[in-house]
């Protein structure tokens, strides 16, 4: 990864910080900012550089490879997998698995409906 930091974690979020890690990963390879062989930081590496356990970034690294988005072998460190033709399928995919993030994320503060789509509209910038 590049001097600038591609994933950063806000610890104001409700949301756990192997699932910030897990999400931006998977939007940098959708987007195509992680192209197909790039070897991802060493887990232990990330770790220290965000100041996490070894065992965040682990399982952060756990669930990318289950979803398709990286590849591990030992010694050969973990690198982005070939993304398959699929990548409208995969975005449409990952903006349902944010969309149910956020939902149960403002489930857990007690946000309603209504407010929940005002923030999305404001974030959005629709208002």
């Amino acid at each position: 990864m590049s001097a600038e930091p591609l994933i950063t974690i806000d610890p104001s979020q409700p949301v756990p910080p192997y699932v910030q890690i897990r999400a931006q990963i998977a939007d940098l390879v959708v987007a195509g900012e992680l192209a197909e062989g790039t070897r991802l930081p060493p887990v232990r590496q990330l770790a220290a550089d965000l100041g996490l356990a070894t065992g965040t970034v682990a399982r952060a690294y756990q669930e990318l490879e289950a979803g398709g988005y990286v590849t591990t072998r030992r010694g050969g460190g973990t690198r982005v997998a070939p993304q398959p033709g699929a990548t409208s399928r995969r975005r449409a995919a990952i903006v349902q698995q944010r969309a149910r993030e956020y939902v149960d994320s403002l489930r857990r503060l007690g946000v309603n409906a209504d407010e929940a789509v005002a923030a999305v509209r404001d974030a959005l910038g629709e208002r």
